[in-house]
């Protein structure tokens, strides 16, 4: 779902999944060090166990950027992998959907968005 907003929004959006061969129409990487041309940044949903292993491909691929994406449960956020995040130079966002970022977006994702911020708890 979120894969086909970013889509619809325009975003140049590559997927990186071991399992699947294309999504969406687009073709799919096994790993980040396969991804051409490299990208700067990426949105994690995985477990976080796998996250731990993610991260890492993600540093040898020459990402600067992640966000652990976590809507509902317990998301793709390890502290493992945010430490391993921050001691090698990448910014991180350890959780949070990235629907409560898209303009005009459901009123759930809003809501979920304006409560972060009234308990000082929204990512800048």
């Amino acid at each position: 779902m979120l894969f086909h907003e970013f889509l619809a929004r325009g975003y140049d959006t590559v997927p990186v999944n071991p399992a699947a061969q294309e999504i969406e129409g687009r073709r799919c990487f096994a790993r980040m060090q396969e991804v051409e041309p490299p990208v700067d940044a990426v949105l994690l949903m995985t477990p976080p166990g796998v996250t731990d292993k993610v991260v890492r491909d993600c540093a040898a691929a020459g990402v600067k950027q992640v966000w652990m994406f976590r809507g509902a449960g317990k998301g793709a956020v390890s502290k493992d992998a945010v430490a391993f995040c921050e001691s090698n130079g990448m910014s991180v966002i350890p959780g949070e959907c990235p629907f409560m970022f898209l303009p005009g977006g459901a009123w759930v994702h809003r809501l979920h968005g304006v409560v972060l911020r009234i308990v000082g708890a929204h990512p800048e």
